[in-house]
């Protein structure tokens, strides 16, 4: 069994408000949420309304799969129109 976990750090420009981050993370959420299996929250800067990290984790039993995976989560996140990544890291467990 692999873990692999993703942890994003992101800038919101757009958020004037809690309101508008909240929106903009639910958006990216549901999004990977939906084409990924995997498990996501927001784990960092609840309280900042242009910053945000989210914790994404996979588990499956080829490292290759959950990199790709991981990897392919990071090229989405990378043209999302809300968020901008401002720096991503990967861990095993």
């Amino acid at each position: 069994m692999v873990v692999g976990v993703l942890r994003l750090e992101l800038a919101i420009g757009d958020a004037m408000s809690l309101k508008d981050k909240r929106r903009a993370l639910r958006s990216v959420k549901d999004r990977l949420a939906h084409r990924h299996n995997i498990s996501i929250a927001e784990t960092d800067w609840q309280d900042e309304h242009r910053r945000a990290e989210l914790g994404i984790a996979m588990v499956a039993n080829d490292a290759r799969f959950v990199e790709s995976c991981l990897s392919k989560i990071v090229d989405e996140v990378r043209v999302a129109r809300h968020v901008s990544l401002i720096d991503y890291e990967i861990e095993w467990a």
